[in-house]
């Protein structure tokens, strides 16, 4: 059954707040079931469309988190789990109820509503969400107007949310055009220019030079912003140009043959310039120095930064180097875990072990906060068999340190030949689940075989992880005679 199309109370007066409606249907939600989706006769509620944010507000005093349109007809979705709309000192009179299959969720005095067809319901906007965006599209409709006077270029591109409005145009457009664009916009806005909103006829639009021209079903509604801009939109805008307030370029950057740029408009722009100047009066306080000098403050930390890093990673090379010739040569695997070296050295060591070794040559590298990685290469052996296996079984991509024990545990056993290692846990569950287990899953049967009379990973050149448990300290006693790895950074 077609629904008729919802009348648009937004079109209308989109300075009205408030509104009454009838339901014409009420569903559940498919994808939460706190929610349902709602059908009016008529609303002041704008849905997603044409790149804009839908309005928030109250429906039957339920909160409205979403609205879109679909063939003119517009679905509020409604959540009757949000309690803000109760009021104070009478939630002992909420209770759940249901009504031919329909929810009508919690009743909190008379502010919230049976949620079903045919029931008169009172819908209220969020304003201040509401005249915030008319403040960003009004004004992004001036700005693209200018752009497409001045240089031809279409807007192709249009996204506003609640924290940013972007723009994306047809052609590039260099930063001193950008900034000029900026300011003629901010001319018209202090103009306090009225903005006309029509309904063409399908001859006058026959006539009309106007942008966004595309192929519209019914009735084509055109904002004109005399000197500026006329446009086909379906958003509701400010009266008159002054109520935007201001424009600000935040951002613009090249992208797809074109230009991105974002800006905020009105009280957006105010809080963002509010932003910067609490981080400015910050940076101000830690350099103990005025705005002006800021920026030269910046610059020679950064440059004392780069120059420390750049000793850090020769000394880090040089010690990387020793580790390197302090490698065991009678062996067919080399493994190295060091901590702060970049990928291209890691890659760089990685490909001469492979010219020394015979077998597999690996570096791990990271930490706990920052998570793990690793580079793994061969010139006789499939390195995709074992790379698959430490990403996928051991958590190389941010691992904690159950992993690094692990792998520091195999990497000894792998390198330094009749080596034995111990690793403890308090249980002897959590040793068979943490270590045994995930050790098996990546060793056997290639790399080393589990003996369980020995409780142990036995390697061919002699090497040995083996498991205890200690659930009390006297327990630690029987393993005195091997290494024991407490922690990720020591073994």
């Amino acid at each position: 059954m077609s629904m008729t199309e919802t009348i648009k109370l937004y079109d209308r007066d989109a300075y009205a707040t408030e509104f009454e409606a009838d339901i014409i249907s009420c569903e559940p939600n498919k994808a939460d079931d706190k929610q349902f989706d709602i059908i009016l006769n008529q609303t002041l509620f704008f849905p997603e469309e044409g790149g804009q944010s839908p309005d928030m507000g109250i429906l039957g005093g339920y909160s409205v988190v979403d609205v879109q349109i679909k063939n003119g007809v517009i679905t509020h979705t409604v959540d009757i789990s949000a309690g803000d709309c109760c009021i104070m000192g009478k939630e002992e009179a909420q209770t759940e109820k249901k009504t031919d299959g329909q929810i009508t969720g919690m009743e909190c005095a008379s502010e919230k509503v049976e949620l079903a067809a045919g029931v008169h319901v009172h819908g209220k906007i969020d304003w201040q969400h509401r005249f915030y965006n008319m403040q960003q599209h009004s004004g992004e409709h001036i700005f693209s107007g200018i752009v497409h006077r001045r240089f031809g270029f279409e807007n192709v591109g249009f996204h506003l949310s609640d924290s940013v409005v972007t723009m994306d145009f047809s052609g590039v457009i260099s930063p001193e055009d950008i900034a000029e664009v900026e300011h003629e916009v901010n001319v018209a806005i202090s103009k306090n220019i009225p903005i006309e909103v029509t309904y063409p006829s399908r001859d006058e639009l026959a006539q009309l030079e106007y942008r966004s021209k595309i192929e519209i079903e019914g009735q084509v509604r055109i904002v004109t912003v005399p000197g500026y801009d006329v446009c086909a939109c379906c958003a509701p805008h400010v009266k008159r140009t002054g109520e935007i307030g201001m424009l600000k370029v935040m951002n613009y950057q090249n992208y797809k043959g074109g230009v991105r740029i974002s800006i905020l408009c009105g009280f957006r722009a105010l809080e963002a310039f509010r932003q910067k100047c609490d981080i400015i009066s910050e940076l101000m306080g830690i350099f103990t120095t005025n705005q002006e000098a800021i920026v030269d403050n910046v610059t020679k930390l950064k440059a004392v930064n780069q120059s420390l890093k750049s000793e850090l990673g020769t000394a880090k090379s040089a010690l990387l180097d020793y580790k390197v010739a302090e490698l065991p040569a009678d062996t067919d695997n080399a493994v190295l875990f060091e901590d702060g070296i970049d990928t291209n050295t890691a890659r760089n060591c990685v490909n001469g072990l492979v010219e020394k070794y015979s077998g597999f040559s690996a570096f791990f590298t990271g930490n706990d906060e920052a998570g793990y990685s690793f580079i793994i290469g061969s010139k006789n052996a499939d390195c995709n068999t074992v790379a698959a296996a430490l990403r996928n079984k051991l958590g190389a991509r941010g691992g904690g340190k159950s992993w690094v024990v692990r792998a520091k545990a195999t990497m000894l056993a792998v390198n330094y030949s009749g080596i034995k290692i111990l690793i403890l846990r308090r249980t002897y569950a959590d040793l068979w689940q943490n270590h045994v287990l995930e050790l098996r899953k990546v060793l056997e049967p290639d790399i080393a075989t589990y003996r369980d009379s020995e409780k142990a990973m036995i390697f061919p050149n002699g090497s040995r992880i083996r498991f205890g448990y200690c659930s009390a300290e006297a327990d630690v006693l029987q393993y005195l005679s091997l290494i024991h790895i407490s922690e990720p950074t020591r073994h």
